[in-house]
């Protein structure tokens, strides 16, 4: 990122400005306070980047703390990660997404799962097999050891609504128990972990 001072003094040539007004004396010339000047921009900095922040956080990305283990093994218990509140407002929610929603059954609670699901998808599962539209997903995001063995019947993800799973899927509480998500309740996309730094990187 180029950085470029906001304050460079900005002059124009000599014949721009012509003046005969006398000079004041040396004594009585009053002389800068750089201190004072430097304090006010530094003052002046931080209340812009304090306010850029809030926006930020407000309008674009939130910090959230993940809380249990059904997303392992991606995001683990007490990650910090940012969420993009705004991508949703431009682009549609995709299969394969990982997205921050208020749970169904109590929206004071929040749940972070994976989108498996749809509109419109003819989805079932199979001894831990999920079928999409006739054909097996394939999840590289789930190892072996998480996978289980449960199946769900056949049906139609109804529209505006989306079938949720955790990776850990021995463990997940998610839409094979409280049913597809409506699109209502779905308010971010999980984009960044920032702590800790060993799980630092990008949410896929």
């Amino acid at each position: 990122m180029e950085i470029v001072p906001q304050d460079s003094p900005v002059s124009g040539s000599p014949e721009d400005v012509q003046t005969n007004i006398a000079q004041p004396d040396a004594e009585s010339a009053p002389v800068p306070t750089q201190k004072s000047s430097s304090a006010g921009l530094w003052i002046r900095d931080l209340f812009v980047s304090a306010a850029a922040s809030v926006l930020i956080i407000t309008f674009l990305y939130q910090p959230v703390r993940v809380e249990g283990t059904s997303m392992l093994p991606r995001l683990e218990d007490r990650d910090r990660l940012f969420i993009n509140k705004f991508v949703y407002h431009v682009s549609a929610i995709e299969r394969d997404d990982v997205v921050v929603f208020h749970y169904p059954r109590d929206p004071s609670k929040s749940y972070i799962k994976r989108v498996i699901g749809l509109p419109g998808d003819r989805l079932w599962i199979v001894d831990g097999q999920v079928w999409v539209n006739g054909k097996p997903l394939r999840e590289n995001y789930v190892p072996e050891k998480y996978r289980d063995d449960r199946s769900m019947a056949e049906m139609i993800v109804p529209p505006n609504c989306y079938f949720m799973m955790g990776d850990h899927r021995s463990i997940s509480s998610d839409s094979r128990e409280f049913g597809p998500v409506k699109r209502s309740l779905i308010y971010g996309k999980a984009v960044f972990i920032y702590w800790p730094t060993k799980d630092a990187g990008a949410v896929r």
